[in-house]
């Protein structure tokens, strides 16, 4: 049934739920952006809004399943109080599409990326209760030319690279002359897109699939939004994208992100620039040196290796081993000693012998990563590897994540122990008053948000009860606690 205009309200709260990576961080600042540009006041409790907006996360299983259950959340919440609408947005909602719509009828709508650029008109459509069609999947990496350098001139549907000329016509952004963007947390840190999609076609992965082709986004505009994060109180840029090292390849140089990022590390009020997800195939001697020298830029190298066996990763559709990665890691260490370095591995992949996960696992003693994630082999509908033989039993696969898992944490927390004595720069992320005075935690620039662990700052150098959350203080690493860091100030902050 139609809802008249009367009985909509005229000053419609949206509150937006975001999970899954840091991509998907960027993605709910520019509908945030575009939101707040168009009328719409964002409220942080979802039982205050009108309308709820869950950016969901279709990478892996049990990421579907958490989206899927906040989706019922959000529709119990609608059953009991103020919102009216729930609605899917995010990498589940353009994988699945009418798919996810049919199985999920409690969502209102299930919008796909070419919905958010009328976001706020598509909302109040469906708060209207005018019928919505749920978007058809497609492969969207049929949507650009298969030479990078001709994507330049496509226009495509990507979240997260909106500009102000984007909007609607007459629609300023309420967030700056130019960003279209609208920040949903004030820490110190903020994820800042370099690019989206992907080329290469690893046999596990979906993602290419639902995230396109990979597009570089234009320097110019990486810059124009670091000095907007600048000028909102952030103190460290953490780039992302699904394959930061291809990077520039599209808009005719290779190495674009080795003269980007000094300019970056220049930008002023930027203290910390961090390169993640990078390629071990690509990553290039230009690349290590730039990362590993550049005042400004970390020294921390988020290396995708995925598996160290030759032959699982040739399975996979990769290149490399043990021999070539440990190489890399080396040539990072031996320009920035205590560099950061961390990956993530499969293990069960179909295949997958005694002898590939022993060669794991020789790899990741030799290593020394600071930190590791360990995820067991599943299949992903319309993956090639969804279609090998070969496929492990799942209590083979349980055995051999808690394996690894298990070789990870003590190598990981000994990696933490051989810290103690270094001097770090550390970013403080939180203060808290006790009893016994301050609790000031934060990161080391080898750790980065949310995935490899803190440092807490100790007393026993200088005073902490001057430290602000976005301080920058210079301390010596005095203990460990797994990957945490323990460690006492010993400059004043800047």
């Amino acid at each position: 049934m139609t809802v008249s205009s009367e009985q909509v309200p005229a000053v419609r709260r949206v509150a937006l739920v975001t999970l899954g990576c840091a991509r998907n961080e960027v993605d709910s600042e520019e509908l945030a952006g575009r939101l707040a540009a168009d009328g719409w006041e964002l409220v942080e409790d979802a039982s205050d809004a009108d309308a709820i907006v869950v950016n969901t996360c279709g990478f892996v299983e049990q990421a579907k399943k958490d989206s899927v259950d906040t989706l019922l959340e959000a529709a119990d919440l609608k059953a009991s109080g103020r919102p009216r609408a729930v609605v899917a947005v995010g990498c589940l909602a353009e994988r699945y599409g009418d798919q996810l719509a049919e199985s999920l009828p409690e969502a209102d709508a299930v919008l796909g990326f070419d919905d958010y650029a009328g976001i706020g008109a598509e909302l109040r459509r469906i708060l209207a209760g005018e019928p919505h069609v749920a978007h058809t999947p497609r492969d969207r990496r049929l949507l650009l030319p298969v030479t990078p350098v001709e994507r330049v001139a496509t226009v495509v549907a990507l979240p997260g690279h909106a500009q102000a000329p984007d909007l609607p016509e007459g629609v300023a952004p309420a967030s700056g002359p130019r960003v279209v963007r609208r920040r949903l947390g004030s820490g110190p840190s903020a994820p800042l897109k370099l690019a989206s999609g992907c080329d290469r076609r690893c046999a596990f992965c979906a993602i290419p699939s639902f995230r396109g082709s990979f597009v570089s986004r234009r320097p110019s505009d990486v810059l124009d939004e670091a000095r907007w994060l600048a000028g909102h109180g952030v103190r460290e840029v953490v780039l992302v994208s699904e394959n930061s090292t291809s990077y520039g390849k599209d808009l005719g140089d290779l190495r674009l992100l080795e003269t980007l990022l000094p300019e970056l590390a220049a930008v002023d009020g930027i203290d910390w620039v961090r390169v993640s997800y990078l390629q071990p195939a690509e990553t290039r001697p230009s690349l290590v040196e730039v990362i590993a020298t550049t005042p400004g830029v970390v020294p921390y190298f988020d290396l995708s290796f995925q598996h160290a066996s030759a032959p699982v990763l040739r399975r996979m559709r990769r290149f490399g081993g043990t021999e070539s990665f440990l190489d890399l890691l080396a040539s990072a260490r031996a320009l920035a000693p205590d560099a950061g370095a961390r990956s993530n591995v499969i293990v069960g992949f179909p295949g997958e012998t005694e002898a590939d996960v022993e060669e794991l696992e020789r790899f990741l003693v030799a290593a020394r990563l600071d930190a590791v994630g360990v995820f067991g082999y599943s299949d992903e509908d319309g993956t090639e590897a969804a279609g090998y033989d070969g496929k492990l039993p799942e209590d083979v696969v349980r055995e051999r994540v808690e394996r690894v898992a298990a070789l990870v944490e003590e190598l990981t927390s000994q990696r933490a122990e051989d810290r103690i004595g270094e001097t770090v720069e550390v970013l403080v992320e939180s203060v808290e008053e006790s009893a016994e005075g301050p609790v000031v935690e934060g990161r080391s620039a080898h750790q980065a948000p949310e995935v490899d662990g803190s440092t807490l700052l100790v007393a026993g150098g200088l005073d902490l009860a001057g430290l602000r959350v976005g301080s920058l203080v210079t301390a010596e690493v005095v203990g460990s606690d797994g990957v945490d860091l323990l460690a006492v100030p010993r400059r004043p902050a800047r």
